[in-house]
């Protein structure tokens, strides 16, 4: 969707995954973050990927590279807020880095709900499992979180409280939001389904 802008955040230390770059961890023998590539530049007219580190490793794949500028890795809303400073679209639609079997049609979902419901924000979910940062959001939102991050704002929830968000089910596609945070997790999507 052409007034769209994808962005992959890839900003996080990776805790959980031994504080390894999770973006660029194989999969399969591929970067993880090639595989979210894969899925969501179809989707999207314009496609961002934000970093914080190992720049040059991501600039490689062919995409510009958004860091935060709020220090000390600040968690998605960073990495959204940067996004949406370089985005041309009048839309951005942010996936982390570490799901590299999101659905093909995440867009055109999000967007339809969001359009329809005149939302500021559309978020995926499974069930009654909602996914914060499988999110399609109008850029137009970029002063009110900077505003929400000036004042100490971290988390996804408490951003959204503040604003008009729909919820869109992907009931039909559950095991697309699979994300990849331990070296378990890693190997048990080593062999494909």
């Amino acid at each position: 969707m052409p007034d769209i802008t994808g962005l992959i955040l890839a900003g996080g230390v990776g805790r959980r995954m031994g504080g390894v770059d999770k973006g660029l961890t194989p999969l399969r023998g591929r970067p993880m973050i090639s595989w979210v590539l894969e899925r969501l530049a179809p989707q999207v007219g314009e496609l961002l990927i934000n970093a914080n580190q190992n720049l040059e490793r991501y600039r490689g794949f062919g995409y510009p590279v958004v860091s935060d500028e709020i220090a000390g890795f600040a968690g998605p809303l960073a990495g959204l807020h940067a996004g949406m400073k370089t985005a041309h679209g009048s839309f951005v639609l942010m996936v982390p880095c570490d799901s590299p079997f999101l659905p093909t049609d995440l867009a055109q979902r999000l967007f339809s709900a969001l359009d329809a419901d005149h939302a500021d924000v559309a978020v995926a979910k499974t069930g009654a499992q909602p996914y914060p940062v499988f999110a399609l959001a109008r850029t137009s939102l970029r002063p009110h979180l900077a505003a929400f991050l000036e004042g100490g704002g971290r988390t996804v929830y408490a951003w959204y409280d503040s604003l008009k968000v729909i919820e869109v089910s992907f009931d039909d596609q559950q095991h697309a939001f699979s994300n990849i945070n331990t070296p378990d997790e890693l190997r048990a999507f080593e062999s494909p389904a």
